[in-house]
């Protein structure tokens, strides 16, 4: 097995990006197996004209969204098992997809999943540039959300109105725009060795979408109060972080540097642990800045590298407290089976995204030739932090090796959930229903007719039961930014070492 990952030079101000192999390791076959798995749910998840379909029980959807505008907006990915598609979790699935293509897309390459992770991004990234017509407006929204819950139908047969909504300067959503400057900047490097023209497109959106983020500073769930009920903002600071940091490693661009570590260091809140969902970034602009501070500090100096070992030792201390067997904090946060459990709502996602970062530390500290992380009093070397995502709280308990003997990811194992809270998967092809009338899918006693493989559920509650119920969203639906976190974990999983090098 290759393992490999995206190495950055620095020449002058500008950051190239290329590929290099590493040692050969032994391929995992249940990571491995898994991964391609969880590539499908991208494909059963997409909107619009579908090319080279490869779901059957999915077709075209969507084909007139956009037009009231004339923007093009049928493609994109509906984000979980309604039919509205949400940008700020969009363009987070992206983002994270993006990341985990960056540093072991080679091992995804091995297994011919690279090209799928690809075109699964570009569906989205293609939505997103459609969605920034102009420098200060941004479509966020394609929908109603509380019109779409009052439905149940299969998206090709959906005939309900799709307002769009939008963020501009009267409106601002920093917290929305970030997160899409984020898509596209982390994007942009995913392409630009394979088709530069769209990865320069890619990141002229972006820079125009950290400016308006930034001049233009306000939430967009005061800006557009209906998205509270579904993905509600609890702040801004934390995507612009995200953001600065990705366009210093799209552009090479020092400013970008300066806003993390000087000019936007009020948000950073060095020191707060904080869950990386997709409502709050910081950890993972955290664990995003450590890999500058590992591969990319020697000629950074003063403030911006003080502020960069800050990110460092904040990301290190969240680390240590999933590690330490003696953390309060970390026992408040696990279920008796081991699990990393924040949240009954769609617990997986602290699971699978604290667990991909951290297994990403392990492989900074790997290649880097940093012995040892130090916690209160213990010392966890790397292949300590890789066996903690695979054992004491994350993949295996996902595939299978948990209380209730079942496995969270559709279609992965013999035992997984039959119920899945999904409209496409729940209501045969055959049928010709309306938007009331397909509740009686809903509330069938009937197992799901299409079976959505690769969706990673919510996941179970605290005592680790899982109650396998089509009404039971709180448990059972899955979510696009979920799966492209483990997507991540696993392709990082599938050899027994991954090497990643940076800013040499």
């Amino acid at each position: 097995m290759v393992a490999s990952s995206i190495t950055l030079t620095r020449n002058s101000q500008n950051l190239k990006i290329f590929h290099r192999s590493s040692s050969r390791h032994p391929f995992i076959d249940k990571y491995s197996n898994a991964l391609r798995i969880s590539m499908q749910f991208f494909d059963i998840q997409k909107s619009g004209k579908l090319v080279n379909n490869k779901i059957s029980w999915r077709g075209d959807s969507a084909l007139e969204d956009g037009k009231e505008e004339n923007l093009d907006l049928t493609k994109g990915l509906y984000d979980a098992g309604d039919l509205v598609k949400f940008g700020f979790p969009m363009a987070f699935t992206a983002t994270l997809l993006s990341w985990a293509i960056l540093e072991y897309g080679n091992n995804m390459k091995q297994l011919d999943e690279l090209q799928n992770a690809r075109d699964s991004l570009k569906w989205i990234t293609d939505y997103l540039i459609n969605a920034h017509p102009s420098p200060n407006v941004l479509y966020v929204q394609v929908g109603d959300p509380e019109l779409d819950h009052k439905c149940w139908e299969r998206p090709e047969v959906m005939k309900g109105k799709r307002p769009l909504t939008q963020i501009n300067t009267s409106y601002p959503g920093t917290d929305v725009a970030a997160e899409t400057a984020a898509a596209m900047a982390s994007a942009s490097l995913v392409f630009r060795s394979i088709d530069s023209r769209y990865s320069k497109s890619l990141l002229k959106h972006a820079r125009q979408l950290f400016s308006f983020a930034d001049s233009y500073r306000g939430s967009y769930s005061i800006s557009i109060p209906q998205v509270q009920s579904f993905y509600n903002s609890s702040g801004y600071g934390d995507e612009l972080l995200w953001a600065a940091a990705w366009l210093y490693h799209a552009t090479g661009d020092y400013s970008y540097l300066r806003y993390v570590t000087v000019h936007g260091n009020s948000f950073a809140n060095w020191g707060t642990l904080t869950w990386f969902c997709w409502d709050n970034k910081l950890f993972g602009t955290q664990v995003l800045l450590s890999r500058v501070n590992f591969f990319g500090s020697n000629d950074i100096q003063g403030e911006e590298n003080i502020a960069l070992q800050l990110y460092r030792k904040t990301a290190e201390a969240f680390i240590c407290g999933l590690l330490s067997k003696s953390s309060s904090s970390e026992k408040s946060h696990r279920t008796e089976g081991g699990l990393i459990w924040v949240s009954e709502w769609n617990a997986l996602q602290y699971t699978v995204g604290s667990t991909f970062l951290a297994l990403l530390y392990s492989d900074y500290m790997l290649t880097s030739h940093t012995q040892s992380l130090y916690c209160d009093g213990e010392l966890y070397e790397p292949n300590d932090i890789r066996d903690f995502a695979i054992t004491q709280a994350g993949a295996d308990y996902v595939l299978g090796s948990n209380p209730m003997n079942m496995s969270y990811l559709v279609g992965y194992g013999s035992k997984y959930p039959q119920y899945v809270h999904h409209r496409g998967a729940s209501i045969p092809t055959y049928a010709n229903t309306g938007c009331t009338d397909g509740f009686k899918w809903l509330n069938s006693t009937n197992p799901n007719p299409n079976v959505a493989v690769g969706a990673l559920v919510g996941g179970p509650f605290l005592n680790d039961t899982y109650i396998d119920s089509r009404n039971n969203s709180m448990q059972g639906e899955p979510t696009t930014y979920s799966n492209a976190a483990f997507i991540g974990l696993l392709s990082g999983l599938i050899t027994t070492s991954s090497l990643v090098e940076s800013f040499i």
